[in-house]
């Protein structure tokens, strides 16, 4: 694992200190995004000998925040800032962000390995994983696969297997299922940009982000949207791989690992909680999921809890203060609950596909 870098983060300055690192994985190395608290409560500082962060002891909680299908570890800084006295430990997923270089398999059981991996690196046994939109998937697919990690799962506006796409012939191809479900996204990561300010128009004008600009957290967008700029001008181009997204998408929907975690012969064990956004991707009136698509859920998962928050979108429910104020909330009331419940398990049986 190479040494800890430091970095500048004014969103989170008063309540961490932000470093990254790159942790030894299949293929390659993660870039892992780690905000320690600032405080009482704040680890001790320097590296271990082995050139990796000391990990936080016992009294820290841990979060390990887990971002969406085409984000990096720099969607979370707003929430972490939100969560005084907690570590937030939040990787750039195989094929994202600085960890784009890395090759497959992808897929949520590869992405939950890495996680697994990750803790082992920085020496920490249990989280609360906070996942939103495709992290959320691979959140459960971690508790799953390695079911000591996890104590309790706060999914936000993911986890739950996706409905189809509405509007599309039943012999739709499998592209044109990814453009239903993520739009400009798709468009994005195959388009380059001359400079950081044309890629920044392009988020003027999604409509998720459109006000977003304009808003007291826009220095939040500004900040995740530079990041995921790569390679030299005039030629810049979005971090995420394009093979990447379009395999992990293809378990969005039920089947494959997320099916086994959640309906198998050894389903899902732990409590979670699901924030909903009441609109979806565009900022449009259809949300990702409906209400009746999530009742039908909650009627199979006896521990799943559901939670609307009013006035945002997929996108804003991470950024913006209605929807900080909510996914911080439940990461703490997360992170009180396992302080009650004690350790949890001790079992060190990992589950694997």
């Amino acid at each position: 694992m190479t040494a800890p870098t430091t970095a500048p983060d004014d969103v989170t300055a008063a309540t961490h200190t932000y470093a990254t690192l790159d942790v030894p994985v299949a293929g390659g190395r993660l870039r892992v995004g780690v905000w320690d608290p600032v405080g009482p409560h704040a680890p001790e500082p320097g590296a271990r000998p082995d050139g990796g962060v000391r990990p936080a002891p016992d009294a820290v909680p841990t979060a390990l925040a887990v971002h969406g299908i085409t984000a990096s570890h720099r969607a979370w800084p707003a929430v972490v800032a939100a969560l005084p006295g907690v570590r937030v430990v939040a990787p750039d997923l195989r094929g994202r962000g600085r960890s784009n270089g890395l090759p497959g398999p992808y897929g949520m059981g590869a992405h939950a390995d890495d996680l697994a991996t990750v803790l082992d690196a920085l020496g920490i046994d249990r989280v609360v994983a906070l996942g939103h939109s495709m992290g959320a998937f691979v959140s459960v697919v971690l508790a799953h696969r390695h079911p000591r990690r996890v104590s309790r799962l706060v999914l936000v506006d993911g986890g739950i297997p996706l409905p189809p796409p509405t509007g599309l012939a039943p012999d739709a191809t499998h592209d044109e299922v990814l453009r239903a479900l993520l739009g400009p996204a798709v468009e994005r990561l195959e388009r380059t940009f001359a400079d950081h300010e044309e890629y920044r128009g392009f988020w003027r004008a999604h409509p998720a982000f459109a006000s977003a600009w304009d808003e007291p957290w826009a220095d939040v967008v500004a900040g995740y949207v530079d990041y995921d700029l790569v390679g030299e001008a005039p030629a810049l181009r979005p971090a995420s791989s394009g093979a990447a997204v379009s395999a992990d998408s293809l378990e969005l929907y039920e089947g494959g690992p997320l099916a086994d975690a959640l309906a198998g012969d050894h389903p899902l064990d732990v409590p979670l909680v699901l924030l909903r956004a009441p609109r979806g991707l565009l900022d449009e009136p259809e949300a990702l999921y409906s209400p009746e698509h999530l009742a039908a859920w909650r009627a199979r998962l006896p521990g799943l809890r559901t939670r609307d928050v009013a006035g945002i979108n997929h996108y804003t429910i991470i950024m913006s203060p209605p929807g900080v104020e909510a996914v911080a909330g439940e990461t703490l009331r997360a992170l009180a609950a396992v302080t009650s419940d004690g350790p949890g398990p001790a079992s060190d049986e990992e589950v694997t596909a």
